[in-house]
């Protein structure tokens, strides 16, 4: 009889939809014999041939990239790179930068409408030196998503559950490579002065127990950064 896999087996081997995409991408450029240095079709162009969506056609040439295969150069395209013959190993198989925001925006929008409701002023003060530490720090940024953290996770704390506490740190910790190298491309001075404004908002809403607020506040901040990532 034969045995039925575990959930967790499952899910521990399905493929990753942005290393499944990158395959193809790979699979494309041999067939069509686009050689090194060569451009790639337009994004939108080369998401229509995959079948594929913007954002997981996006995730997957960051992948491309950060395995050596494709550079990504900005205003001018994506190429096959001049070393794809030695590419490097791809990045760890964890959830794509889109993945990961989408689980963040289901979590954290009812956590900051929590906090909202519980925070005690102890909490709202930890939430306001984040705030303050993210914008003594634009320059630096490394202090800069130290401090971006910080305001996650303190806005978890101020909604009185440490289970959620937990669940916030874990998804920000998948925050990998993949993420980093989004955000080198298409972060852009603008949205990091609207991140500002966005907690600024959040932290409004949180002090004055406007919960509807504090959730609205924090679904748009969300929606703003998946809107520019995906758009680059």
């Amino acid at each position: 009889m034969r045995k039925t896999p575990a959930p967790h087996d499952a899910i521990a081997t399905e493929p990753r939809l942005y290393r499944v995409v990158s395959s193809r991408i790979e699979a494309l450029i041999r067939e069509e014999d686009i050689k090194p240095g060569e451009r790639l079709p337009a994004e939108r162009d080369l998401a229509a041939k995959l079948g594929v969506s913007r954002t997981s056609l996006r995730e997957a040439l960051i992948a491309l990239e950060l395995g050596g295969v494709v550079e990504v150069r900005g205003g001018s395209g994506v190429y096959v790179s001049e070393q794809a013959a030695q590419k490097s190993a791809r990045p760890a198989a964890g959830p794509g930068p889109f993945e990961v925001l989408a689980a963040r925006r289901m979590v954290e929008v009812e956590v900051a409408a929590l906090a909202a409701k519980n925070a005690t002023p102890a909490a709202v003060d930890a939430i306001l030196v984040a705030v303050e530490q993210m914008e003594q720090n634009q320059d630096n940024l490394g202090e800069n998503e130290s401090a971006d953290r910080d305001f996650h996770l303190a806005i978890a704390r101020a909604a009185g559950n440490s289970a959620l506490v937990g669940v916030i740190e874990y998804l920000w910790n998948q925050r990998g490579s993949l993420w980093h190298k989004l955000t080198e491309h298409f972060q852009t001075e603008e949205l990091r002065q609207q991140t500002l404004l966005d907690h600024r908002a959040i932290l409004t809403a949180i002090a004055s127990q406007d919960v509807a607020g504090a959730r609205t506040a924090m679904r748009a901040h969300l929606d703003r950064v998946t809107r520019t990532f995906s758009r680059g």
